[in-house]
């Protein structure tokens, strides 16, 4: 059979590959190949186009069967050496079967792939050469391949909070060595979808799924965040305004005077907003006592207790 390609070999997997061997070894090699890696060079290129034909055929489960089956009967030398097909049953006696095919239709293994891809040749008037003069009333025959079935295709995209909730033009690079640059709406979650149009398999769509990375400050609850901010002892006892960082940026929070550590503090407003609705900020206050000090600050809490009057352990029941 003519122009046989071993899809398998191309993929360097195996025959039992499972469907996530093949998506794996797809990936890999489209990273290797893409034109976009590797510019001018036509062979990258050929070898790019034969990967992406042997994803779609490997990756769908029905056409890997009919291809499966082409293969066996072509690796059996059931074909004329003029490159015919013959007739191919299971058996001399055999009925008829679903697996039972007439391989005379195909007079090469390109005219099996271009059927079993639904792809058509399609009659086209092409222009005259030179030495070939053109009648009226007459055409030529030439063949077009049709592109491959476009597929959709889904992507994780782990984004940081703060660009989850602003938004915008975000440049990212996908698994296949693609650099896209993508408008961001506000305010995404994880498991939403951001739909890319056309950039799929063979010009299908690309799905998004977003995914919202762990922030070391920031806890989201619901459309409530929650924080712990430290405070000194002096600004515990004192209170007053303190600055806390928000997905708006920095922003004055007044602390009472006397707050305890663990007490928290409510900023409403400052949570993030999910459908229309903005939660609340929940601030968690650790009250940290400083382990190396000045000496002018060791001066200062001499003075301090040697006149303090609240004595924490006054009402000890001992």
């Amino acid at each position: 059979m003519q122009n046989f390609r071993n899809y398998y070999q191309i993929l360097d997997v195996a025959k039992e590959a499972t469907a996530d061997d093949i998506k794996r070894a797809y990936r890999r090699l489209a990273r290797q190949y893409h034109p976009d890696l590797n510019p001018g060079d036509k062979a990258a290129e050929e070898t790019f186009k034969d990967i992406g034909e042997a994803y779609e055929i490997l990756s769908d489960p029905e056409r890997r069967a009919k291809y499966d089956q082409f293969s066996r009967y072509w690796m059996q030398g059931s074909f004329k050496k003029n490159g015919t097909a013959t007739k191919v049953r299971r058996g001399a006696s055999a009925r008829k079967s679903p697996d039972d095919m007439e391989f005379s239709q195909y007079r090469d293994f390109n005219t099996f792939i271009d059927q079993l891809l639904n792809r058509r040749d399609e009659p086209t008037v092409s222009r005259p050469a030179p030495s070939d003069p053109f009648r009226p009333g007459t055409s030529k025959k030439s063949y077009t391949v049709p592109r491959p079935s476009p597929r959709h295709a889904e992507a994780r995209l782990t984004v940081p909070i703060e660009r989850a909730y602003q938004g915008g033009r975000e440049r990212i690079r996908l698994e296949d060595g693609r650099s896209l640059e993508v408008n961001m709406p506000p305010g995404m979650l994880s498991g939403q979808k951001v739909r890319l149009k056309g950039q799929g398999v063979n010009g299908g769509d690309l799905f998004l799924k977003i995914e919202l990375a762990p922030h070391p400050f920031f806890r989201m609850q619901g459309t409530d965040l929650y924080c712990q901010l430290p405070i000194t002892p002096c600004e515990a006892v004192l209170g007053g305004a303190i600055e806390v960082p928000t997905l708006d940026g920095m922003v004055k929070m007044m602390v009472p005077a006397g707050v305890r550590s663990g007490q928290k503090l409510r900023m409403a407003g400052k949570g993030y907003p999910i459908n229309g609705q903005r939660g609340d900020q929940i601030v968690e206050v650790l009250v940290l006592v400083p382990r190396d000090i000045s000496e002018p600050e060791r001066e200062l809490y001499e003075k301090l207790r040697q006149v303090e009057t609240f004595n924490p352990r006054a009402d000890l029941l001992v």
